[in-house]
């Protein structure tokens, strides 16, 4: 791999943007996909193998080319560094998640609870919005505080986030609804919300609860869609 390459793809890991590598098996000619100059049949390769997730040899005419995604790591943002977090946040990092803990109140969100998290402590808004949650970034609040649970949905619906999930109980989803409805959200995108959030395993302690979250969460990545929970 050429010192360029190794340097491009650098700096796309940092800002999170998905690129395929693409070389090609006769001469070693090296594309970073998508890109304008390379073929339209390798670019469309190209993100054909960046959807997947996994590496693949294609023959694009009379070459072929050896592709390999090198895609961000799937993403969750927490708003809440509640009792349910202490257990969500190891159990996302062991299913492949970054974690990004989100929480203004310092003595909730800190190094004591959550040792070695990455946590921040800006508005969740703000937080949110700095973040830039791609395709590949779940978002899913816990406070069951609307000053920090709204402001925090009201941006993740604003966002390209592929989960968005939210703590509380039927009565309270509903109430949570009307308020981003007055805030211009239509029903369509309200839908995106999975609340209660989690599957329905009929979970009561906190890490029955972290675990139904990360099995939604794992059913909507990989099976491309799950309806959120009515019961």
């Amino acid at each position: 791999m050429k010192l360029a390459t190794i340097d491009a793809l650098a700096e796309a890991a940092a800002a999170r943007r998905p690129l395929a590598f693409a070389k090609r098996l006769s001469d070693a000619a090296e594309f970073l996909l998508p890109d304008a100059s390379a073929p339209a049949a390798l670019n469309e390769a190209g993100t054909k193998v960046l959807a997947s997730d996994k590496s693949a040899t294609v023959a694009i005419g009379t070459e072929n080319w050896f592709i390999e995604p090198r895609n961000p790591p799937p993403r969750l943002i927490l708003v809440g560094a509640v009792h349910i977090a202490q257990s969500l946040v190891p159990l996302a990092v062991m299913t492949g998640f970054a974690v990004v803990l989100v929480d203004p109140r310092r003595a909730f969100g800190n190094q004591e609870r959550f040792p070695g998290a990455d946590i921040n402590n800006d508005w969740p808004d703000e937080a949110i919005r700095a973040l830039r949650p791609d395709l590949r970034t779940a978002i899913v609040t816990l406070t069951h505080d609307p000053k920090l649970d709204d402001p925090a949905l009201d941006a993740a619906l604003r966002s390209e986030a592929f989960y968005i999930g939210s703590l509380g109980s039927r009565k309270t989803h509903a109430a949570r609804l009307e308020r981003l409805a007055a805030l211009g959200h239509d029903a369509a995108t309200l839908a995106r919300i999975h609340g209660p959030v989690g599957l329905n395993i009929g979970a009561i302690s906190a890490p029955e609860i972290a675990l139904s979250v990360i099995a939604e969460l794992v059913a909507v990545r990989r099976q491309g869609g799950l309806a959120p929970r009515t019961t």
